[in-house]
C-alpha cells in the first residue's frame, strides 16, 4: 500500500500543470500568448544556429543547396 502511494505522489510532481481553459478570468491568455511566442522565438534562434552549423560542417552540401536555390529563383515565373 505506502509504496502505490509513493508512486502515485512522485507521477503527479513529474507532470506539468494543466493549463487553464481560454475563458478563465485573469491574464492568463496573454501570458500563454506571450510564452508561445517566446518559446517559438527561441525555436527558430536555435534552427538558425543549427542549420548554420550544419553549412560550416557540410559546405559542399551547402554550396549545393545554394545552387539548387539560385536555379529555382532563376526560373521562377511570377
Amino acid at each position: 500500500m505506502a509504496d502505490r502511494d509513493i508512486q502515485e505522489n512522485t507521477r503527479t510532481t513529474d507532470t506539468v500543470p494543466a493549463a487553464e481553459p481560454p475563458g478563465a478570468p485573469g491574464g492568463s491568455r496573454e501570458e500563454s500568448d506571450m510564452e508561445r511566442r517566446r518559446r517559438r522565438a527561441q525555436f527558430l534562434r536555435e534552427l538558425n544556429e543549427a542549420k548554420e552549423l550544419r553549412d560550416r560542417v557540410q559546405p559542399r552540401r551547402a554550396r549545393a543547396a545554394r545552387m539548387r536555390q539560385q536555379m529555382r529563383m532563376r526560373t521562377f515565373r511570377w
